[in-house]
């Protein structure tokens, strides 16, 4: 009888030791489940993400311009465009996107993408520039070529995709075309919300607003208008 009682308990005694076992692998397995990161979305996947790689391509793409055909003001224009990039990096990491990736390099990685967000991706190198560099002109009015020229209250940068240039301040523009002084009104018409600046410095885009203007018209979340109007009004 004690021999029985003996073996009964050894066999008791193995057979948790196997349960703690097993309990203690799959608690194993599900805390590397658990702690395993989440695969970056790209440009493709995301508008958020997409938003952020035009506004990345934009800025570099400015940069490389910059290099490429210095002036006085070229060094500190760089090194602001620079912690702007650092900052955009930035956002994306915290947005779960793809670190550095670039309008271009969405398109790269993707040639049969639809028209309509292949010229989103192609924009210029300045937050916005990219998309502006490689759309066609829709419906653009008599007289619209210039739209440095254009009249106070006409439409200008037809089809073109807004987005941010990083910067801080009051709100403001950076225009290629538009002078120092002359105010811009953007309306996005997703939410109908718009705002009216003053261009206050260059970049490589026909409009490109800093972080505030672009707060006063964006949708939550969203770093790209896709369907934006521009308005010359002063």
């Amino acid at each position: 009888m004690s021999r029985r009682r003996t073996l009964g308990t050894t066999k008791k005694i193995a057979l948790l030791v196997s349960a703690a076992a097993v309990a203690g692998g799959g608690a194993f397995v599900m805390a590397s489940t658990s702690n395993a990161a989440p695969t970056p979305k790209s440009a493709s996947d995301s508008t958020v993400c997409l938003g952020l790689a035009t506004a990345l391509s934009n800025n570099q793409k400015f940069i490389a311009d910059q290099r490429a055909d210095p002036d006085a003001q070229s060094e500190a224009r760089i090194a602001n465009r620079e912690a702007v990039v650092a900052e955009i990096e930035r956002k994306q990491e915290a947005s779960g996107c793809v670190v550095g990736e670039s309008a271009q390099d969405s398109q790269t990685a993707q040639p049969s993408q639809p028209a309509e967000s292949a010229a989103e991706s192609a924009a210029p190198s300045d937050p916005a520039q990219s998309a502006e560099a490689s759309e066609p002109a829709e419906s653009a009015p008599a007289g619209n070529a210039g739209d440095g020229a254009a009249a106070s209250g006409q439409q200008v940068c037809n089809g073109s995709t807004v987005t941010l240039s990083g910067e801080g301040g009051a709100p403001a523009a950076s225009s290629n075309q538009f002078p120092v002084g002359t105010k811009l009104k953007v309306t996005n018409l997703d939410n109908d919300k718009s705002t009216t600046v003053e261009v206050t410095s260059v970049s490589g885009s026909c409009a490109l607003l800093n972080n505030a203007a672009f707060e006063q018209v964006r949708e939550p979340g969203k770093f790209l208008i896709r369907r934006a109007v521009i308005e010359k009004v002063g």
